[in-house]
């Protein structure tokens, strides 16, 4: 791959093959969702590294994986990770994200956070200063829904319930997605807490408590590697 990348695909395809030096032979890997994840199950296919099975966070990334002969188990099965390797929506200076573009926000939650490391693989146009441009998704209970809509308008934001060919959104786990607009989250942990605990609340596509360790970012120059401090959200 040119370092002249400069399509949004070719960024995608030069940092999922630069997630691969993340991967760690005979340990098992937790693969997130999402388009970028899919150029890196692909690249892990014909790697030739042997893991001893991967924990995916989606119905998709599990077919996939298994189509080209990637070992998939379950997470139930599994005590540690030893990295988790996903995009993201959106990610600020300190490895914050919004994540759950691909309605999977849920099972990318829980897998992060039995992972000693999660590194996110994005291209440039995914670093923000704020989190908030990209629409926040939120996973909630369906009778819910109403409520947490008007939670989110009290607070300046517009919610509404995600669809697809004119139909409601159903997640993995068969509840509702709702997308949320007009958000600038300036304290992304505080924010996280906060939603999280309004009743019907699933998840919050808010990533604070499992933020990112490392980030791979495509740029036109090539792979910009980014480390985030390990000491912990105050």
């Amino acid at each position: 791959m040119s370092q002249s990348a400069t399509t949004q695909d070719e960024l995608k395809t030069l940092v999922a093959q630069a997630a691969l030096k993340y991967v760690i032979p005979g340990e098992y890997l937790g693969v997130g969702t999402g388009s970028t994840v899919n150029k890196f199950i692909d690249a892990l296919a014909v790697s030739g590294i042997a893991i001893k099975g991967a924990v995916s966070s989606s119905l998709g990334s599990t077919g996939r994986m298994k189509s080209l002969g990637i070992p998939v188990v379950d997470l139930s099965l599994v005590e540690r990770l030893s990295v988790y390797i996903d995009g993201a929506d959106e990610i600020d200076p300190r490895g914050c994200m919004i994540k759950g573009g691909g309605a999977a926000l849920t099972r990318e939650k829980i897998v992060a956070a039995q992972a000693d490391r999660f590194v996110c693989i994005a291209d440039a146009s995914k670093r923000v200063e704020v989190l908030g441009a990209f629409a926040l998704p939120v996973e909630v209970i369906p009778m819910a829904a109403p409520e947490i809509v008007r939670r989110f308008k009290a607070m300046g934001a517009d919610a509404s319930l995600r669809s697809v060919n004119g139909q409601t959104l159903l997640t993995d786990n068969g509840q509702y997605l709702l997308d949320v607009k007009g958000l600038q989250i300036k304290d992304a942990l505080r924010f996280e807490n906060t939603v999280s605990q309004w009743p019907g609340v699933v998840t919050v596509g808010v990533f604070a408590h499992q933020r990112a360790h490392v980030c791979l970012l495509g740029t036109p120059q090539g792979v910009q590697t980014i480390v985030y401090e390990a000491t912990a959200m105050p």
